[in-house]
């Protein structure tokens, strides 16, 4: 498996937005689900910071998400375009393999 997580801040205002956006229904996942080896998304919330998330997508494999990132980059690229109004600050805290 291959995980990449995701950390996020997120101003009151724009919370609902934002998790619409990258819960595991969301617009991310949406997008990610036309690979078949896309294995599904997690929102985790901070419990003691407001406004700060994690996502953790995972994928069977590096070469999935690779592969996925060719054939729909231009997707990917506008979907991060039209997200940035919704998050103050956006730091990829790294990809794993497991």
């Amino acid at each position: 498996m291959f995980v990449i997580v995701w950390q996020f801040e997120v101003t009151e205002e724009q919370t609902t937005g934002f998790e619409a956006a990258y819960s595991a229904d969301g617009s991310w996942a949406r997008l990610f689900r036309h690979s078949a080896e896309y294995l599904g998304t997690e929102l985790l919330r901070d419990a003691y910071v407001p406004g700060r998330y994690l996502t953790i997508d995972r994928w069977q494999s590096e070469d999935a998400f690779r592969a996925f990132r060719k054939q729909h980059d231009a997707d990917y690229e506008a979907l991060d375009r039209a997200c940035d109004a919704l998050t103050a600050s956006e730091q990829r805290v790294g990809a794993f393999s497991a």
